[in-house]
């Protein structure tokens, strides 16, 4: 397991900091895996929303300058409500993103913030236009790329069910390329009554590229990753015994002492993970 940091944890400090001395900070703290998340990227993105595109020069520059590190891309994307252009612009920047930064294993997670009205049980639940993430899938495997999926208002379960459909619209080989971002975390504060590490553990090994882990108290957001609503030294066993090996990366709030803070997490893990 690599342990990581995202760059929206660092919100606060991008007003007057470059990217690039925030890297470096997280890198100093432990962090060997660094997800570049749309919006919070400095210079290395420009546009909002449709028109957002990472600056390829800058991000060249930018994990040039970190040889030690691996990286991810992360494009917030409505992709599960309508059907999105496989060859179209915003997806293609993506992708060629997330083999700059990727080196030998390019990853473009996609994160869809729509609203879902209830938890999708049976494939019969599935939209139609959110199984078009099969031909995402498709081109992203053409091109090499793992593509991994997520939406916070939808409960692990239901995206491994939408994985599992969207796999068998592709050959083994592609379906290989396509898989899950799981927040547990997420799913407490939207299904508190849920065990989202029961449905993490069901989930199979291949279809898991990255993990976030965050943290909760009484349903509040809280500055590292320790105790509180989710059991995170769980979830940390959990991938263990699963044999997870990809990034796990901090999803730190941002505040002033967020390296503090993910220092903090890292050493939370790490002790947890001896235990």
């Amino acid at each position: 397991m690599i342990f990581g940091a995202i760059t929206n944890s660092w919100k606060l400090q991008l007003d007057g900091q470059d990217l690039a001395e925030l890297v470096k900070e997280a890198q100093a703290r432990g962090a060997r895996h660094i997800e570049l998340r749309q919006t919070c990227l400095g210079t290395c993105e420009s546009g909002e929303g449709e028109d957002w595109r990472p600056v390829l020069s800058q991000l060249a520059t930018l994990v040039q300058s970190f040889p030690d590190l691996a990286f991810d891309l992360a494009m917030s994307w409505p992709c599960l409500t309508q059907p999105r252009d496989p060859a179209g612009e915003p997806f293609q920047a993506a992708l060629q993103g997330a083999k700059l930064v990727g080196g030998a294993t390019p990853h473009l997670r996609l994160v869809d913030p729509a609203p879902f009205e209830h938890a999708w049980e049976q494939p019969a639940d599935i939209p139609a236009e959110a199984l078009h993430v099969a031909d995402l899938a498709r081109e992203a495997a053409r091109q090499g790329v793992i593509l991994s999926m997520e939406n916070s208002g939808l409960p692990i379960r239901s995206m491994a069910l939408l994985v599992q459909e969207a796999r068998a619209r592709l050959t083994p080989a592609e379906g290989q390329y396509l898989g899950l971002c799981p927040d547990p975390t997420n799913q407490l504060r939207r299904y508190p009554d849920s065990d989202p590490l029961a449905e993490l553990d069901a989930v199979p090994t291949d279809m898991l590229k990255i993990v976030h882990f965050k943290q909760a108290r009484s349903g509040r957001a809280h500055p590292s990753v320790d105790t509180g609503d989710m059991d995170c030294a769980r979830m940390m066993h959990i991938l263990q015994h699963k044999g997870f090996a990809g990034p796990a990366v901090m999803e730190i709030p941002p505040d002033a002492q967020v390296f503090d803070h993910l220092s903090a997490s890292f050493a939370f893990l790490e002790s947890v993970a001896s235990a």
